[in-house]
Order: C-alpha cells, then sequence, then structure tokens
C-alpha cells in the first residue's frame, strides 16, 4: 500500500504568486524566487490529481496563471521569477519551455472545465509553433503535443510539432551496444524513451514506437538494481562507472515512473506497472540506502539521497517528484482504464 498523497507542504511553498523552489528542511526561502520549471511540473500533478480538494484545485488555479503568464506573444518562456513577482530572465524555448507544453497539455487533457481546457490549449498550441535545439526541451514539448492530441485529434500545430519531434529524437543509435544518443546518461533521462512511444503511438509509427519501448526497457535494466530502481546519479553515469551511484536526485526516478505508466497506456502491457510500483517505494525506502525520501505526515520530498545520508532540505522539484510518483503508483494498483 503506498502512502497517501498529502500536499500540505505544496501548500506552504506556494504564494498567491507561485510555487518556491527551494526550501531549507521544511522552511520555503522566498529569496531563492520561482522556477516556471517546478510551477510546470506542479501543474502536472495538481491537473491529474483525482477528485482534487478545494486546496489542490487552488494550486492549480496558481500555477496555470504563473505558467501563462511566463509565455510571451511568440510563444517563449520565462523561466525565473522573483519573490515579488518581477521576471528575472529573457524568454526562451530552454527546457522549461517544454515543461510547460508538457504541462499545458496535460491539464488541457484532464480538466473539465471547458474555459480551463481552452486557455491551456491556446497557451499550448501558441508554444508548439516554436522549436528547441535541446533533446529534453523537445521530448517534454511532445509529451504536450500528445496530450493536445488526445482532446484535439488531428490538431496541426500538435502534428506538426511532433513531426518534427520525430526528426529530431528518432534517429537510430550509430552503436546498437550503447543505444542512447549520448556518450552518458544524464537526468530525467525517460523522457526520451516516454517521448519515443508517445510520437509512435500518434503518429502510427510502429517503428518509432517499438524504438521507445526497447530504449525504455534497457534503462530500466540500467537503473535497477535486484528489487529496487537505482536511478542515475546527478553526475551522469556511462559504462565502467560504480553502481550505484550518488547523489541520488527524485526528479530521475519519477521520470522513469512516467515512461513506463505511459509505456503501460499505450500498450496494455501489465509488465510495465511493477516499474511504476518500484519507483513509489523507492520514496518510501526500497532505495539503495533504505532511507525514507517521502514524509508522509506533510508530503514534503527530500531533496536527494547520499551515500551515508538523506538531504533533508525539501524543495519543489523533489516534493512534486515525490507527488507525482506516489500517484502513478496510486494510478497503477486501481489500474484505471487506459
Amino acid at each position: 500500500m503506498h502512502p497517501t498523497l498529502v500536499f500540505d507542504h505544496l501548500a506552504r511553498m506556494t504564494s498567491p504568486i507561485g510555487l518556491f523552489e527551494h526550501a531549507l528542511f521544511a522552511r520555503a526561502r522566498p529569496d531563492h524566487g520561482f522556477c516556471l520549471d517546478d510551477v510546470a511540473r506542479g501543474l502536472v500533478v495538481t491537473a491529474r490529481q483525482p477528485d482534487p480538494s478545494a486546496v489542490v484545485a487552488d494550486l492549480r488555479q496558481i500555477y496555470l496563471r504563473f505558467v501563462l503568464d511566463a509565455q510571451d506573444a511568440a510563444g517563449r518562456f520565462h523561466n525565473r521569477r522573483s519573490a515579488a513577482g518581477a521576471w528575472t530572465d529573457t524568454p526562451n524555448v530552454d527546457d522549461h519551455w517544454g515543461r510547460a507544453l508538457w504541462a499545458l497539455g496535460t491539464l488541457a487533457a484532464t480538466t473539465s472545465d471547458e474555459d480551463v481546457r481552452e486557455a491551456a490549449l491556446e497557451g499550448a498550441r501558441r508554444g508548439m509553433r516554436l522549436r528547441s535545439p535541446a533533446w529534453h526541451a523537445m521530448a517534454y514539448a511532445a509529451l504536450g503535443g500528445c496530450e493536445v492530441l488526445g482532446v484535439r485529434p488531428g490538431d496541426s500545430v500538435a502534428l506538426g510539432l511532433l513531426t518534427d519531434a520525430r526528426t529530431r529524437l528518432g534517429s537510430a543509435p550509430a552503436n546498437p551496444a550503447w543505444p542512447w544518443p549520448e556518450a552518458r546518461l544524464s537526468y530525467a533521462n525517460a523522457v526520451l524513451p516516454e517521448a519515443l512511444v508517445g510520437i509512435g503511438a500518434a503518429l502510427g509509427d510502429e517503428r518509432l514506437l517499438q524504438r521507445g519501448l526497447d530504449l525504455l526497457r534497457w534503462l530500466v535494466d540500467i537503473e535497477t538494481i535486484e528489487d529496487r530502481v537505482s536511478p542515475t546519479p546527478a553526475g551522469g553515469w556511462q559504462v565502467g562507472e560504480a553502481r550505484p551511484g550518488f547523489d541520488q536526485q527524485p526528479v530521475e526516478v519519477t521520470a522513469l515512473a512516467e515512461a513506463c505508466w505511459r509505456a503501460y497506456r499505450v500498450t496494455g502491457d501489465d509488465a510495465w506497472l511493477p516499474v511504476v510500483e518500484r519507483c513509489a517505494g523507492w520514496f518510501s525506502g526500497l532505495n539503495d540506502t533504505g532511507v525514507v525520501v517521502y514524509d508522509r505526515a506533510t508530503g514534503g520530498g527530500r531533496d536527494g539521497i547520499h551515500a551515508l545520508r538523506v538531504n533533508e532540505n525539501q524543495g519543489a522539484e523533489s516534493t512534486l517528484a515525490a507527488l507525482g510518483t506516489l500517484q502513478l503508483g496510486h494510478l497503477s494498483a486501481g489500474l484505471p482504464a487506459r
């Protein structure tokens, strides 16, 4: 039985403007400001929550307003905002652009409020006319495009994005023994095979879909030791380096859970569900050091695992990684209709 999702800490980390990025232990650090990367993740989690409480619904509204405010007329997004509400960077199409489109697409696919859906679709379609040179950004944007097509089949803007993302992400590896497109694994690795699975399914490209599934199986093997998830550490990993590696970040675990959940939804293959379960278990101590990462009382997520200790700070990214992964654990246990 997975822990109950508790949104108390997330609510304490949130102001009327947005979600503070960092915490010192369980206390928000307003001096570090807000980050669209985290607010977009927050929008995904709150949008996906079944039967949301009034608190979760309020958080979702704050996060949606933040995401839409971050976008400029050309479709690019700011990422950094001060506690007073001033944007402190220039809008661009880096990774936060992709995550924002993923979040807007997810909200459009899950909300029953037509006005909210139209606002999310408008922002998503504006951003999806752009392209990023960064593969993480294109992968997250493609996931948003897949969600848009779920509620607006045949949407030309989303289809155009997925077609270009297939070209950017879908080339065959030069070395079949190392099927990854880079020399070493980095962060949120599973978003790449997840995007290939999503794009392949949306475009009816069976070869790309199979490549995504094969790459995800390979990554699951890499990031599993015995009966537990052992994620790629923050410094990355390549063949010849020791496993397990530290420091381990919750965002890597949630990326793996997200990818396996999508693989299940696309294929109906129950073999992906135990991986989702192991990812959820990672937060309750089924990890390389046996430490508990999720605070059952407050819903806070600790910031990472070192070889001899856990990072006790409970920032936004880690808290959302815990909530999002446990959310998928609950969904997989309930086996809702695909």
